[in-house]
């Protein structure tokens, strides 16, 4: 196996990693259409927890474990003042993903989205 084809994998890897959880699915989903520089209302984190679970150990683990791993992976923007969420600056390496799991909800297994 060629490098390139082991950093093809290993980013695939990466990408499917960061779509296994559900929650972090449901944030990705809701930033599709809402582009970096959108002049449309941004996305709000509450917007995201009324979409889903209302528990608070479902904040807490918004908070805590989903958005900054997001964040950190440079696939989200988010202001943990206000709890904006954006695009961030690789959400595009991720998009062709999100939109497979979003066209094809009703034919995949279990809770997508």
């Amino acid at each position: 196996m060629s490098e390139q084809e082991t950093q093809a994998r290993t980013s695939m890897d990466s990408a499917l990693s960061v779509l296994a959880d559900r929650n972090r699915r449901r944030v990705l989903v809701s930033l599709l259409d809402i582009g970096p520089q959108s002049r449309t209302r941004p996305l709000d984190l509450q917007d995201v927890l009324r979409s889903g679970e209302a528990s608070g150990s479902c904040e807490i683990r918004m908070r805590h474990v989903h958005l900054p791993k997001l964040a950190d992976k440079g696939y989200i923007e988010w202001d943990r003042t206000t709890d904006v969420i954006r695009q961030g600056q690789r959400f595009a390496e991720l998009r062709p993903l999100v939109r497979l799991l979003v066209e094809n909800e009703g034919e995949l297994l279990g809770d997508v989205i």
